[in-house]
């Protein structure tokens, strides 16, 4: 069944089938938000949002016509309005750590020499996401992470496509001129399916 199909069958009152649109999206969900709660240091919110995220989208499903957007799309700009929602929210009431409900993790297991060069620069190139403008960071994550094209981020981020091609060239350039200093010379770095130039 395509998504149109199953959104109208629920519309038509087969509610039971939302759970199938959710198993569909809901990695890709959950890691735009991890990544977008990644640079506040609230990831672990992460699963929280994403139920929000899809909470919101059945109740709105009514309101829903494919001729304004895809339905992944539509759901990516409610979890990316979601996000920003929280982190407004969290801006607010500026709680400390302890009272905040967030459990810090405790650090991995001390891995073979390889593993933590690794590691090392997978936190670099997320550190260097993390500092940058939101809808730079947005956009990039959109077309790095989750393989969205064009369009899609420019309508998920309410923006033209030559708008998107801009800030994906401004959050490249930002993300290569963070990283230069640890790198001697001008290698291709694949971290997660991100190239670094």
């Amino acid at each position: 069944m395509t998504d149109s199909q199953l959104i109208h069958e629920i519309k038509q009152g087969n509610v039971e089938l939302y759970s199938e649109l959710m198993r569909r999206y809901q990695r890709k969900i959950m890691a735009f938000v991890y990544h977008m709660l990644k640079s506040s240091n609230l990831e672990l919110m992460a699963e929280d949002v994403c139920s929000e995220t899809f909470y919101k989208a059945f109740r709105s499903l009514h309101s829903f016509r494919e001729v304004d957007a895809s339905f992944s799309t539509w759901l990516y700009t409610i979890a990316r309005n979601t996000v920003l929602s929280e982190l407004r929210k969290q801006r607010r009431g500026n709680l400390p750590l302890e009272e905040s409900g967030i459990i810090p993790v405790a650090p991995p297991e001390v891995a073979p020499e390889q593993t933590i060069l690794r590691n090392e620069k997978v936190s670099m190139v997320r550190e260097a996401i993390n500092n940058l403008p939101e809808k730079q960071r947005s956009a990039i994550i959109l077309r790095e992470y989750d393989q969205l094209d064009y369009q899609e981020i420019a309508e998920i981020l309410g923006q033209s496509v030559s708008s998107v091609k801009s800030l994906l060239f401004r959050a490249r350039s930002s993300v290569k001129l963070q990283l230069e200093p640890y790198f001697a010379e001008p290698v291709f770095e694949e971290i997660e399916g991100m190239t670094v130039r």
